[in-house]
């Protein structure tokens, strides 16, 4: 299930490294990648975020949602790390004793969101977005509109069969169901 508030630290640590600003369309790439290397490595995503195809490329749904102000932010949630978009740039607010205090990252996160970084962060907006086209081979054109990206195709697009793919797919999905449940309550 999508964690905001992890988004919204995830995001810092990649505004933080570039200097507390950058385009939002370079964001919204390395949060997509990163949820995607996690997925790669530990089976699951850090932002628990579901993913679509854009005309721009594969993207993070709620994490862009947040970016352009299209849902509410929760209590010490998006707004409270990340400014609203300005001239296509999204910046790290100010935040009492700092924005340090990333409690919702494990170790395992940071040091995908390092690695994340290393290979993309040099990257301009027209860059990154032109490498997922070319080697995100779950994202399709959605011809203008967007498309959801099942677990299944990223997994798939990562080298794994279509078994293994189906069956990782099937426990993130019991995850998230078990979660909604529990949210419920």
């Amino acid at each position: 299930m999508f964690n905001e508030r992890k988004a919204a630290q995830a995001a810092a640590w990649f505004l933080r490294q570039q200097g507390g600003r950058m385009p939002h369309l370079k964001l919204v790439k390395l949060m997509y990648l990163a949820d995607r290397q996690s997925l790669d490595e530990h089976g699951f995503p850090i932002t628990g975020d579901l993913a679509v195809s854009m005309p721009h490329g594969p993207v993070l749904s709620m994490t862009l949602n947040l970016v352009n102000g299209d849902v509410e932010s929760g209590v010490d949630g998006w707004e409270a790390w990340i400014s609203d978009r300005a001239d296509h740039e999204v910046a790290l607010r100010e935040r009492p004793g700092g924005s340090d205090a990333l409690d919702e990252l494990s170790e395992a996160d940071l040091a995908i969101l390092e690695s994340v970084w290393a290979r993309f962060g040099g990257m301009s907006k027209w860059q990154i977005r032109d490498y997922t086209h070319e080697h995100c081979a779950e994202w399709q054109d959605p011809q203008g509109s967007s498309i959801p990206i099942p677990y299944e195709r990223i997994f798939e697009a990562l080298g794994r069969s279509r078994e293994e793919a189906e069956q990782l797919a099937e426990r993130l999905n019991e995850q998230r169901s078990i979660e909604r449940r529990f949210a419920s309550l």
